[in-house]
């Protein structure tokens, strides 16, 4: 078992969450965090990077 996690069972035994120690595995929960917002967002419409730069910089 890994330090710093623990899992959360029901009464079958059935892991269901996961407890984690933010102070010894901060980045791997920035990580997991950051894919969950991009799952999140894998199906809102996207923009080309030209059309970005157009924005940014003001040009119509």
């Amino acid at each position: 078992m890994v330090k710093g996690v623990e899992f959360v069972v029901d009464e079958d035994g059935q892991k269901k969450a996961v407890l984690i120690d933010l102070k010894k595995h901060s980045a791997v929960w920035e990580d997991f965090y950051d894919t969950l917002r991009v799952k999140e967002r894998e199906s809102e419409p996207r923009e080309s990077l030209k059309e970005v730069k157009k924005k940014v910089l003001g040009q119509s």
